[in-house]
């Protein structure tokens, strides 16, 4: 007993105080959902600054493991808000729906995209027609370390290989897709225009993407423009807000704007379920007379408009704020709204690294929180949150983020998935032929 109490007070300080701190902000840290990788780096940490430390750091690891391993959330469960991820065998063959991906479209293609369809197929309840360069992607599947997981897949069935011509790449025109007519692209379109798949996911060209899709979908009656949809995070995770256009017109006129929030309200809610989607219009102001002309002259179509619940005008502070479903501006304003949102995260995660305390305390704090930053830096990532819809042609298409990897791939491909089984186009058809004013 005496040299167990001996032992206990000629541990050296470091520990006494790593162990007093961890003890005192045992509850904060499962707050903010530390897990078991942050206990390791700690013990990581803490056995840099004093050796002979192992039994002790080890006994705070078992700690943190046992009080904090149920908070531990699969990555994509994390990201989507809560979302239940599937299991492949809770699911049927006869349940998979067909979704064509344009495997060669993205920065990193066709390898990630490749990944991330493998990865969807066991997480979804989905069959991939994967078109693709073949020779190309058996040499990135080698690379990856994929190629039993792709053989796999394409035995049971889950992944097709479809060849294509010559690429459509990232700095070509739009009109690159009447000259290269056996692109991935076009071929993928032609799967869901002949209905061989339900939706097509491209994270390639977007300008090539939206020609491709105007040229062999076509738009639907009653919709001069296709917008592009993006979510965008709020306070709420679960509570995600769709923001269009974001970039696929540039110059518009109120009737497009109008046009924009009767499919914004159409997908928010058959795709993310919200029965009364609160619609609003970007302004500089909440009152009604604010703004350009454009502005006030949407104001007063959307006002009048009985299809959807119009609460007013939507300041840029608002568009995060959970208190809008639907916001709708023309592309120039979206596209810079989303770019900035892309950047915050990162701007976040290197403001609050700059902040953290310094020293041997600091390291062990930052140990502990460095799971939970990288987590606030993805929720404000719109690359990690998949994909964006282009609305208003006759088709579903998600349009991939271009740095797009295998995480966003996934969660790009349940957004297809969701927009499919939901009934959307649906619900988008009885738009055709609906009256709109001639503005």
């Amino acid at each position: 007993m005496e040299n167990d109490f001996r032992a206990k007070n000629n541990r050296p300080k470091a520990i006494r105080r790593l162990v007093i701190w961890y003890r005192r902000n045992a509850a904060v840290t499962s707050l903010v959902d530390t897990a078991t990788s942050s206990a390791s780096a700690a013990g990581s940490v803490a056995g840099s600054v004093v050796s002979g430390a192992g039994s002790v750091v080890s006994t705070a690891g078992s700690m943190a493991r046992s009080t904090l391993q149920p908070l531990v959330f699969d990555p994509l469960r994390r990201l989507q808000g809560g979302i239940n991820v599937l299991d492949k065998d809770s699911f049927k063959d006869s349940e998979r729906i067909w979704i064509a991906v344009d495997g060669m479209g993205g920065d990193y293609a066709p390898g990630p995209i490749l990944e991330g369809c493998l990865n969807a197929i066991t997480r979804l309840p989905l069959r991939i027609k994967f078109v693709c360069e073949v020779e190309k992607v058996i040499n990135a599947a080698n690379e990856l370390g994929i190629t039993e997981s792709l053989n796999q897949a394409v035995s049971d069935g889950h992944i097709e290989l479809i060849a294509s011509g010559e690429s459509i790449g990232m700095d070509d025109e739009a009109t690159a897709v009447r000259k290269k007519r056996d692109a991935s692209i076009n071929i993928a379109m032609d799967l869901v225009k002949k209905g061989d798949a339900m939706a097509v996911y491209s994270a390639g060209n977007s300008g090539a993407l939206m020609a491709s899709a105007i040229f062999r979908l076509g738009r639907l009656e009653g919709i001069d423009r296709p917008a592009i949809g993006a979510l965008f995070p709020t306070k709420d995770p679960a509570q995600p807000v769709l923001v269009l256009d974001v970039g696929a017109n540039m110059d518009c006129k109120p009737i497009y704007l109008h046009q924009f929030a009767l499919l914004g309200n159409i997908y928010s809610r058959d795709v993310l379920q919200i029965n009364e989607p609160r619609v609003g219009l970007i302004n500089i102001g909440e009152e009604a007379c604010k703004g350009n002309d454009l502005s006030q002259k949407t104001y007063e179509l959307l006002v009048n408009e009985d299809r959807f619940k119009f609460i007013g005008n939507c300041e840029g502070r608002d568009v995060l704020s959970g208190k809008f479903d639907v916001v709708v501006c023309d592309g120039f304003t979206g596209n810079v709204l989303l770019k900035f949102l892309e950047s915050v995260g990162g701007v976040l995660l290197d403001v609050l690294r700059a902040e953290l305390p310094r020293g041997r305390r600091g390291k062990v704090g930052s140990a502990f929180l460095r799971s939970n930053l990288k987590r606030i830096k993805k929720r404000l990532d719109h690359a990690e949150h998949g994909g964006a819809l282009l609305l208003g042609v006759n088709g579903i298409c998600v349009i991939g983020h271009g740095s797009s990897k295998a995480l966003s791939v996934v969660s790009a491909l349940r957004i297809a998935h969701s927009a499919a089984s939901h009934g959307v186009m649906d619900d988008l058809a009885k738009l055709q032929g609906s009256k709109t004013a001639d503005v």
